[in-house]
């Protein structure tokens, strides 16, 4: 009869969860996102399935899937799984987890894995502590962390760990777990709504689901309905709306509602293109002040630097980079003074858009029919019998020559004369355009030549 309990008891925990929870994978193939490490033949999902999973960091942002990695990593092997919060634990906790694995190894002969959340909150003397079990493999660890590990962990502990670095949830694969969200909730949304809770989530899976779960409370207290669990046919599912999104991140999202949101950073890009650094600021300060996370203003200064300043000021990359580390490294709100640093240097600086064009036009013959096989002259040539089939025969190395530069075909021929990348005047790209000119122009014997 305890057992009938506990089953029912664990199943109504279950059926009560949040829906985060009860959406979390229970295999690599539920997992959203993180393609690059769990997608078929991807060197995580490699090492989980062959059980040959060594000490790992996983740094990613919140809501990205570190903890349903490391739980999954658990499932999919022989190891018990230990799990423990930087937070709340100290070096006692870490000693009983190490003796404890010690324990099972010798009983059962099962291993261990420790799972860490927050590794970057434990101090020097706490992390020295898991260095011997980690080096002895008595504990396979690992890491979850939100800071640049480098940074917060340890050196000696990073060098027994392989760094796996997570991405934010993608836009596609987020509405995708919104959808499925929806059906576990027995509830519709538009495609507007979702886009309002995938925008509004910043790449967080779990803000999206909470949002969700939220908004889909709201809808039923809208139409009267008691609550939507249970199995439920379409025409009976509660519809969401944009407007219960809005009201379900209220103190989240600016007050203004989702629309509001993505006015403002349309505005903030807008300026700093503008080359109004005070709008940039204002701007920036506004989104601030309204909670927004301080790495969405650095991933957007960032891509700006690329889009909008380019080679017409090439450092601005660098600073707006540095700026987004800074993000990492410091938090706010000191970590506001590098951003406005960034928004002023940007402002300020010279614009170009003609690197996006350039990546757009070759974008454009590559997915086009215009393709072609590289050179043979280009061909690797490192390998035993290359020269025998014509692998880089007739290359010219550049540096042989006394400008550094010589004439020669780089792509393929069909593409020959295609010219992508065009220097505007403005700033230090009107220096890059006169050496490309002579380049483009006058090949070493003087004739004139596109290349």
């Amino acid at each position: 009869m305890t057992g009938l309990f506990e089953a029912a008891a664990e199943e109504r925990l279950r059926s009560r969860a949040p829906l985060a929870a009860r959406l979390r994978p229970r295999s690599l193939d539920e997992v959203v996102g993180q393609r690059h490490l769990v997608g078929p033949g991807a060197p995580l999902r490699v090492l989980v399935e062959r059980d040959r999973l060594s000490s790992v960091v996983l740094w990613g942002p919140p809501g990205s899937g570190k903890t349903t990695l490391a739980r999954l990593v658990a499932v999919a092997t022989r190891k018990e799984m230990v799990a423990l919060s930087a937070v709340t634990a100290g070096v006692k906790d870490v000693r009983e987890a190490i003796d404890g694995a010690r324990r099972r190894l010798g009983e059962e002969a099962r291993g261990t894995i420790l799972f860490l959340d927050e590794v970057h909150r434990f101090n020097k003397a706490q992390q020295d502590v898991l260095l011997p079990a980690v080096e002895d493999g008595l504990v396979v660890l690992i890491g979850a962390t939100t800071e640049n590990p480098f940074f917060e962990v340890n050196a000696p502990l990073m060098s027994r760990a392989t760094l796996w670095r997570l991405e934010p949830i993608g836009d596609d694969d987020m509405a995708a777990l919104v959808r499925r969200g929806l059906d576990v909730e027995h509830a519709e949304a538009d495609d507007e709504t979702v886009g309002a809770v995938v925008g509004a989530a910043e790449g967080d899976a779990r803000a999206a689901l909470t949002t969700l779960e939220v908004a889909v409370a709201l809808a039923s207290a809208r139409e009267g309905r008691a609550g939507h669990a249970g199995p439920a046919s379409d025409a009976s599912r509660v519809a969401v709306t944009v407007d219960d999104v809005v009201r379900a991140r209220a103190g989240r999202l600016y007050h203004q509602g989702v629309d509001e949101h993505y006015d403002q950073v349309s505005a903030f890009i807008k300026s700093v293109r503008g080359s109004d650094p005070d709008a940039g600021l204002y701007w920036m300060a506004r989104m601030l002040e309204a909670g927004e996370d301080a790495r969405f203003v650095a991933r957007r200064l960032v891509i700006l630097a690329s889009e909008d300043i380019g080679m017409a000021d090439a450092q601005a990359l660098v600073v707006a980079d540095a700026a987004a580390r800074a993000v990492e490294l410091v938090g706010l709100p000191e970590a506001a003074l590098t951003l406005a640093h960034a928004v002023v240097y940007l402002a300020c600086a010279p614009k170009s858009n003609r690197v996006t064009l350039a990546l757009g036009r070759a974008r454009g013959d590559v997915r086009g029919e215009v393709r072609g096989d590289v050179p043979a002259h280009l061909r690797d040539s490192h390998y035993r019998a290359a020269e025998r089939i014509g692998h880089g025969a007739g290359y010219r190395y550049p540096h042989d020559w006394p400008e550094g530069w010589v004439d020669q075909q780089y792509r393929p021929a069909a593409l020959e004369g295609h010219v992508y990348y065009e220097p505007s005047g403005h700033g230090e790209e009107a220096e890059v355009a006169a050496r490309l000119w002579r380049l483009r122009i006058h090949d070493e014997r003087g004739a004139r030549r596109r290349i």
